[in-house]
């Protein structure tokens, strides 16, 4: 009897269960996401939430239901990062960042001869925005400049402030006519928010103009000159002025370099034609066989293998002229009576 009755409890027992659900407990774990509501225990068929924790946006489905047996499928569902538009660039300034999601800060900072105003950096935040977003880079500014003794200064702005002299502001200075400008003719706004060292304005006085060989000044009537004063130079018959004309007196109180006059060239043949000034003359033709400084001549040679004559160029530096080793002086009697056989009348190579 008592056998019975277990065995009709184990089947009623067992016809039971497949109508009975088990419990699902805590739903998993999200990166980043929480559970609405959530509670130790969940019955077959119910739903568990998740929702993202602030700064991070949720993708996919946010809803898991608890199954028959109990165990929770795993949820298809992320949180990522709010995303920050791309922070603005700092004109004469630069960024810092890795990425633009919440939590992560940008940093800033100027190039040289620029303050950054506002703060250095910048968060995003959770709504998608930066914290701050104020940042500039305003030029380092100069005090007024220090007026120039027995001169002037033109100020030169860059164009980012018409009031006040800014990094990169330029000074043109000036001295009073007659006297020297001794140091640097521009200044600059530095990036320490200082100039630039100021030149000085002074007269000064050069001696009387050295003189030149073969050759003479031009009005020279007085024993010294000022400064920026200028005399000019010439030279004698058939030399060469070589170098300005004019030499002027410096701010150093020495004068500008001055020219040289050059000497002109005596061809040293007797007999022979040569070819200059674009053309064919005799030596005897030349007259008193001169040519000027840097004047160029051509002297005919002989190809004795092609029996024909081709000119040479040479030419005049300042007296001196070298005579091209082909050449070969004819002699009296070929140069009087049988110049047609010259290198410089026979056919030309």
């Amino acid at each position: 009897m008592l056998t019975k009755y277990f065995l009709f409890a184990l089947v009623y027992q067992l016809h039971f269960c497949e109508y009975v659900s088990a419990a699902c407990g805590r739903p998993p774990e999200v990166s980043n996401a929480n559970v609405v509501n959530e509670k130790r225990v969940y019955e077959s068929g119910e739903e568990a939430m998740y929702s993202c924790v602030r700064g991070h946006i949720g993708h996919g489905f946010n809803q898991i239901v608890c199954p028959k047996d109990g165990v929770w499928n795993r949820p298809k569902f992320k949180c990522q990062p709010r995303s920050c538009p791309v922070p603005k660039m700092l004109e004469n300034g630069e960024m810092h960042a890795t990425d633009f999601k919440f939590g992560n800060v940008v940093y800033y900072n100027c190039i040289e001869g620029y303050i950054l105003k506002g703060l250095n950096r910048s968060t995003c935040l959770s709504d998608g925005t930066w914290s701050d977003q104020q940042q500039s880079c305003e030029p380092v500014q100069c005090p007024p400049h220090t007026p120039l003794e027995n001169g002037k200064i033109n100020l030169h702005h860059t164009g980012r402030s018409n009031t006040a002299s800014v990094f990169g502001d330029m000074i043109v200075y000036e001295c009073t006519k007659g006297l020297a400008l001794i140091g640097n003719e521009t200044g600059f706004c530095l990036a320490n928010g200082k100039w630039t060292n100021a030149p000085q304005c002074k007269e000064v006085k050069c001696g009387f103009p050295p003189k030149i060989v073969n050759g003479f000044m031009v009005f020279a009537l007085k024993i010294s000159y000022n400064y920026r004063e200028s005399i000019e130079y010439g030279c004698i018959a058939n030399y060469i002025l070589d170098g300005s004309r004019q030499i002027t007196c410096e701010k150093t109180g020495n004068w500008t370099t001055q020219p040289m006059c050059r000497a002109p060239c005596i061809l040293p043949i007797k007999r022979g034609r040569i070819f200059y000034n674009l053309e064919k003359i005799w030596i005897g033709d030349l007259p008193k066989k001169r040519i000027l400084h840097k004047e160029r001549v051509a002297f005919y040679c002989k190809n004795k293998q092609r029996k024909c004559g081709y000119p040479v160029l040479t030419q005049c530096i300042d007296g001196n002229i070298e005579i091209p080793s082909c050449f070969e002086e004819p002699s009296h009697f070929s140069y009087t009576f049988r110049s047609g056989s010259l290198p410089s009348e026979i056919a030309q190579c």
